[in-house]
């Protein structure tokens, strides 16, 4: 059986410094866009979101980052959420904004033909860097739906230029210890075009900004059959990486809990993130999960999403590179292709059992909390009131 002492020094660190942000939207209710469900229990305040958050990283101790959704998660003092999520032993992490759900962002936010509407977008993106000093918060995270959906709704140059001023505008309000981190999606709500539909887009627009400008790569943002280990070696050899979110999805943007749909791929990605050198701290990727769930509960979901990455990492961590190398060098195709099949088959739970074990955590996170009695507490406790869900 493996053991933690058969780790070399350097896996064992990547190990020990895991850190996973947790979204704060995963708590609320969740659902299609035919219908959000309702579940008992579910946060009725951002403070109650910290809290059940805070209980993933007791149970797992690898989550110790909140992230943040504006105006979701608006409260009256920012310094209070701040010091209650760190009275729960977290602490609040990425500013994500948002400019989809508003009337007047109907034909876009920043890449909106209106400059009055663009105002707004870019007004909204300055809010949320000035709740990133109240908070502490080091990242301001941008996704956009913009984009159209027939052939000469709207120039797709003048769109492209829009943005980079927009963007430029947002960026030049960063404090010198903030960053701006630029998501990107290939479809979805747009069906002609969209107007970052790629780590290429995102890159390009980066680039032009500066230096504190990164690409936040998520998991289900691709078409399928995309090597997305091919994206994340390209995006940490630039020094562009600033941001994953990890998910799971079998058709769409399913934002399923972490390695449901393909294991192996979330395999392939984490060696690439490993080999490439992502958890090295001085990296300073931010690896969040971003999910909403629909049907299961969420705090058992996201304890599962964060011990499957865990896994994940584990395995990738068995990997002999030098090994590796030598069957790459010598042209052993198959040779090479066994080395990471033998450490993906590894059964690494009981490893990281011990590792959980020599902090103080439950050996088996998932059991542990169903087993705490914190979803009977808060069904008891949260009624009355208007539960938080996806979009409010």
């Amino acid at each position: 059986m493996l053991h933690l002492d058969n780790m070399t020094a350097g896996s064992r660190a990547i190990l020990d410094q895991l850190s996973i942000e947790l979204p704060s939207w995963a708590f609320g209710n969740s659902g299609t866009r035919f219908r959000v469900f309702g579940t008992a229990g579910t946060p009725r305040t951002p403070f109650e979101k910290i809290a059940d958050a805070a209980q993933v990283h007791k149970m797992t101790g690898v989550t110790p980052w909140v992230s943040l959704h504006i105006p979701w998660d608006m409260v009256d003092d920012f310094s209070e959420l701040r010091a209650f999520a760190e009275s729960e032993g977290v602490e609040l992490g990425t500013i994500n904004s948002n400019v989809f759900q508003d009337e007047d962002y109907k034909l876009g936010s920043l890449c909106n033909p209106d400059p009055k509407v663009r105002e707004k977008a870019i007004a909204h993106h300055i809010a949320c860097i000035d709740i990133m000093r109240q908070t502490g918060s080091r990242d301001l995270k941008i996704w956009l739906a913009d984009g159209t959906n027939y052939p000469g709704q709207d120039s797709i140059r003048a769109r492209q230029d829009r943005l980079a001023e927009s963007l430029q505008r947002i960026y030049n309000e960063l404090d010198e210890d903030q960053r701006l981190v630029l998501e990107y999606k290939f479809f979805e709500p747009a069906f002609y075009h969209t107007d970052v539909p790629d780590w290429g887009t995102a890159l390009v627009h980066c680039v032009d900004l500066g230096e504190r400008a990164k690409v936040v790569l998520d998991t289900g943002h691709h078409a399928p059959g995309t090597n997305i280990e091919f994206i994340v070696a390209q995006l940490l050899r630039r020094g562009r990486l600033g941001a994953f979110d990890f998910n799971s999805r079998f058709y769409a943007d399913d934002d399923l809990i972490v390695g449901a749909a393909d294991p192996f791929q979330l395999f392939r990605i984490v060696w690439e993130i490993v080999s490439g050198g992502g958890f090295d701290p001085a990296a300073e990727v931010n690896f969040m999960l971003d999910q909403c769930h629909n049907l299961e509960e969420k705090i058992p979901g996201e304890i599962l999403s964060a011990t499957n990455v865990q896994e994940a990492v584990a395995k990738a961590l068995l990997i002999d590179p030098e090994e590796l190398a030598a069957a790459q060098c010598s042209d052993d195709v198959l040779a090479g292709n066994r080395v990471l099949m033998d450490a993906f088959s590894t059964d690494v739970r009981p490893l990281l059992e011990e590792w959980r074990e020599e902090r103080g955590l439950p050996a088996r996170p998932y059991e542990a909390f169903q087993e705490s009695g914190y979803l009977d507490k808060i069904r008891s406790e949260r009624t009355g009131g208007t539960a938080m869900s996806w979009g409010a």
